[in-house]
């Protein structure tokens, strides 16, 4: 069927969609594990115990969005405010690690430390009246950890077409957790609180090598190795 097509192109075209691909599946990987919304499902929905259907959705709706934003700006706009006060890309992968890896902590530890929130925080969250900015958006979703993903994206991108792959990254993330957060109410309900234990456990995993890797590159960079 496709014999007209000549070797070249085809090996070619194999090869950039495999390369793309890849690309797409690690960052997409890098990003979820940190983010990690199957163990905010637990607090989004304390947060919204009073709120209608409607209002929880909505709630969930701009979160997303509002996490959206602030995940877009740091990919563009990050590195160039961090080289603004003279950090060099090293170290901000270095210091994106060392982020990243106490969030993989907490993640692996989630009875003992894995709380985002402190408990004064969920209870200035309870009495507001919109929380799909704060505390939801940021720093519940996109916090720290998940901002330090996004810049290590920006500073290992080569080209405007490794900042789509990143941007399209994001944007699969931000679905995905736009959709376990309407699905939270039954997610939690038959995975229930075993279950989003270890699934987070497998995340902060996840997480934990990544903020090794980060580590790795910025030294291998430092010293010219990488």
């Amino acid at each position: 069927m496709f014999e007209w097509i000549p070797d070249t192109v085809t090996d070619g075209t194999a090869s950039h969609f495999l390369t793309w691909g890849g690309l797409l599946f690690a960052s997409f990987t890098s990003l979820f594990s940190v983010v990690n919304p199957l163990a905010a499902m637990p607090l989004f929905l304390s947060l919204t115990d009073r709120f209608s259907d409607a209002e929880r959705d909505q709630t969930a709706l701009w979160a997303s969005i509002y996490m959206l934003g602030v995940l877009i700006v740091f990919l563009l706009l990050g590195t160039f405010i961090l080289s603004f006060f003279g950090i060099s890309l090293p170290g901000i992968r270095i210091a994106g690690g060392l982020i990243i890896m106490r969030a993989a902590y907490s993640m692996l530890n989630p009875e003992k430390s894995g709380r985002k929130l402190t408990a004064e925080d969920e209870k200035a969250a309870m009495e507001k009246e919109d929380i799909s900015f704060s505390p939801l958006a940021l720093p519940l979703l996109s916090g720290p950890g998940s901002i330090a993903v996004v810049i290590g994206f920006a500073t290992q991108a080569e080209s405007m077409f490794d900042y789509l792959i990143n941007g399209i990254s994001i944007v699969l993330v931000v679905i995905t957790t736009y959709g376990l957060l309407r699905l939270a109410p039954i997610s939690a309900k038959y995975i229930g609180h075993t279950g989003l234990n270890v699934m987070t456990r497998l995340m902060g995993f996840i997480a934990l090598a990544i903020s090794v890797q980060f580590i790795l590159s910025g030294i291998g960079r430092y010293f010219g190795l990488a």
